[in-house]
């Protein structure tokens, strides 16, 4: 398959050393002046915040992440159009080993040959503070990076985030469709939002584009503009169709015997006539969109005419759409039609249930509160009567809705309920030596230091905390307690006996080895390349890692309303460390 998730290079070709802020550069040109651009630093990408009011959330973008750091390169077009952004730096020369040096040429020979990447596993479900990448080499270089990997991670772990809140929302067994492309923010926020919604947990998305780039399931049938186009039947172009036997079947007359049997002669007439082209032209595939009219009373009947015809000659209909209207309510009307038809028509239906099997799909402008409240039991239309005694039993509740599949837009891929979720990536150590950036604000201190993070699970299988060491510690060892602390509040800790430590930051991205590969391969290392992203782009498996961890979270940390944060710690050795550095940074406060 020709899809870029098999090459290093990255999706967009707007993604470019270029795709940055101009304090990059500017920081870029003062740290080549002053001799500062090889310090080895060690960065790390972190947010402070979960979205939508939630306890956690889903980190995306890695595959994006890894074609940007490989491909980071920049062209002599680039270096031209840098030149006068940074006229001064036109003259600056030093002098190097290889004789006089110019920022500019030093600018076009950059690369990540020097730099590591290590980060969380794709799809993987996170927590604030918890570093997400660690970007380790050349203190120019990595900080050139900084921007676009904000860009690269922010977005994608938020629609993720998003589209795992509405997948917990339906559960399990639903079929989620991504529909938001007309509504998203762009191009590239639709192509994004259609693939990391499927990181997230949706099962399909409308966008054909995303569907071939990204090997994702493409679903679509038709709108109100195609019921509408027909006035009559006498649009048809032929009464026709082939059975699934290879007969020429007059399809019309055998709707309108079904139309005549069931009652169903007051139905649109316009709509009946598109529902017969439809079917004409995808008798494997009939989805009929029935609210253009009326749901109940024109829609539903209009299909199911069709939909008999469509049994008669071997195939066999997929089911109907709703985009309006109390959604719970007519979806249990419609089911109920089904059910009626399937019992009333056995004869004609060999005893098969073929409308119980027919899917039920809903879409109008959803989001996670509207799937929340469509799961709620509803009680019977009558209840109890008002004068019946106390103990009369009363009319069970009913099924709150009979919907199968839903297509959600707008909401998910503009993420209304939170438009960003706030990454931020800080110098941690440089040369070795810890860095912290002082605050006020406890939120915005950063957790200094070249760091492992360990996730602690349980004995009934749940994760407990994920604690944060410097590297230079041994890890965790399940069965031994341990100490973790808050990072900034005194006297919170706690003691944690685990049964398993899993370590969260991985290497993905090893640029002294893939120079090394380049050295020696006879296509310059490109294969090696690609061989190392392959493992980390894979959004299947990032998807079905998503959903296990989410499985594996404590019910109160997951739930929509005042859910329990979860624990994000520091080991005790790091958080005397962290007492240390601030104390040597802060200013000493005295009152007079």
């Amino acid at each position: 398959m020709d899809a870029p998730h098999a090459t290093a290079q990255p999706t967009n070709a707007l993604v470019t050393p270029l795709l940055t802020d101009m304090y990059q550069l500017s920081m870029a040109f003062a740290y080549w002046r002053n001799e500062k651009e090889n310090d080895h630093a060690v960065f790390e990408l972190f947010f402070r915040k979960n979205p939508f009011k939630g306890e956690y959330t889903v980190f995306a973008g890695l595959d994006e992440v890894l074609r940007f750091v490989a491909s980071f390169r920049f062209s002599d077009s680039d270096i031209a159009y840098l030149q006068t952004l940074l006229p001064h730096a036109l003259h600056a020369r030093k002098e190097t080993a290889t004789g006089p040096q110019s920022f500019f040429d030093w600018l076009r020979r950059l690369s990540t040959r020097d730099v590591r990447v290590y980060a969380v596993e794709h799809g993987a479900v996170v927590f604030p503070r918890i570093p997400l990448l660690r970007i380790e080499g050349p203190l120019a270089v990595t900080q050139l990076l900084e921007t676009g990997l904000l860009n690269l991670v922010n977005y994608p772990s938020l629609v993720a985030t998003n589209a795992a809140r509405m997948r917990c929302a339906v559960g399990p067994d639903k079929v989620l469709l991504e529909f938001g492309l007309r509504r998203a923010q762009g191009p590239d926020g639709g192509l994004s939002a259609s693939k990391y919604a499927f990181v997230g947990g949706f099962d399909a998305t409308s966008n054909v584009l995303a569907g071939k780039l990204f090997d994702i399931a493409v679903r679509g049938t038709h709108a109100h503009a195609f019921v509408m186009s027909y006035a009559g039947l006498g649009d048809l172009h032929t009464p026709l169709l082939d059975s699934a036997a290879g007969d020429a079947v007059d399809f019309l007359a055998r709707c309108l015997f079904y139309r005549a049997r069931l009652g169903y002669g007051d139905t649109n007439e316009g709509e009946l006539a598109a529902f017969v082209a439809y079917a004409q032209a995808f008798p494997r595939g009939f989805l009929a969109l029935i609210d253009t009219y009326d749901s109940l009373q024109s829609g539903a009947r209009n299909f199911i005419v069709v939909a008999l015809a469509l049994v008669e000659l071997g195939y066999a209909p997929l089911g109907v759409r709703l985009d309006s209207g109390d959604l719970a309510y007519i979806s249990r009307q419609v089911r109920a039609l089904f059910r009626r038809v399937d019992a009333e028509l056995r004869d004609v239906l060999g005893g098969r249930d073929v409308f119980a099997r027919c899917s039920i799909v809903a879409s109008n402008d959803l989001d996670e509160e509207v799937l929340l409240s469509l799961q709620t039991p509803r009680r019977g239309s009558l209840g109890a009567a008002p004068d019946a005694p106390s103990d009369a039993p009363s009319e069970p509740p009913l099924r709150p809705h009979e919907i199968d599949v839903f297509g959600v837009g707008t909401s998910l891929v503009t993420c209304r309920g939170d438009p960003a979720l706030g990454c931020v990536y800080k110098l941690v150590e440089l040369g070795g030596a810890p860095r912290i950036k002082v605050s006020q604000d406890l939120d915005k201190l950063v957790i200094p230091s070249r760091k492992h993070v360990y996730r602690l699970f349980g004995r009934e299988g749940w994760p407990l905390v994920d604690v944060l060491r410097v590297a230079t510690e041994p890890p965790p060892v399940a069965g031994v307690k341990l100490l973790v602390k808050h990072p900034f509040r005194e006297n919170v800790e706690a003691y944690v006996m685990p049964t398993r430590v899993e370590e969260l930051l991985r290497l993905v991205y090893d640029g002294p080895a893939l120079a090394a590969a380049a050295a020696s391969d006879a296509d310059g290392g490109a294969a090696a390349v690609a061989q190392a992203l392959a493992p980390h782009c894979d959004l299947r498996e990032a998807r079905a890692r998503c959903m296990r961890q989410l499985s594996t979270l404590r019910e109160d940390h997951v739930r929509p309303v005042n859910p329990t944060p979860y624990k994000v710690s520091v080991s005790a050795d790091l958080y005397d460390a962290i007492r240390a550095l601030l104390r040597r940074e802060k200013r000493e406060t005295v009152l007079c």
